[in-house]
């Protein structure tokens, strides 16, 4: 896999989100979100929890925030990596090891996530498309992933 590979996310809310891929951090978990966004999974994929000040959190094909791919979940990767503005991580319950296709990307500084969410890459331009994605655990018309590719 090129170190030059970007996930990009056409998201409902007018563009696309360009998201620089980090196998250096979490092979794995690249490894999988290419997978998935090749594979058509995302497409059409709510952000089903958008906390302003925090994260907007999508990839449940269920739009609950509780089910994932049908793929094993990943074993954690985490990194020194700092949770900012812009940076992609995978969502996860309690057990580091249930990552799966659910991630999230940061509004700002999440300095507690740091080491205990696995770091996967970090967005390049279109952050304001995140920006404008409609809030809410989850929205009352939520923002979606129309189309999701790497590249």
């Amino acid at each position: 896999m090129a170190d030059a590979d970007r996930l990009t996310l056409t998201l409902s809310t007018g563009g696309d989100v360009v998201i620089k891929l980090r196998p250096d951090l979490a092979p794995g978990h690249v490894e999988r979100i290419t997978e998935l966004a090749n594979g058509g999974f995302y497409d059409g994929v709510v952000f089903h929890r958008v906390i302003p000040g925090f994260m907007a959190q999508g990839g449940d094909p269920t739009g609950t925030g509780t089910s994932g791919s049908k793929l094993p979940n990943l074993k954690a990767e985490f990194s020194d990596e700092p949770h900012v503005r812009g940076t992609a991580s995978m969502a996860r319950a309690m057990n580091p090891d249930s990552a799966n296709s659910q991630f999230f990307i940061c509004f700002d500084d999440a300095s507690f996530l740091d080491g205990q969410y696995t770091v996967w890459g970090e967005v390049e331009s279109g952050m304001e498309y995140v920006d404008a994605l409609p809030s809410g655990e989850p929205p009352r018309e939520p923002g979606k992933i129309v189309k999701a590719t790497v590249s």
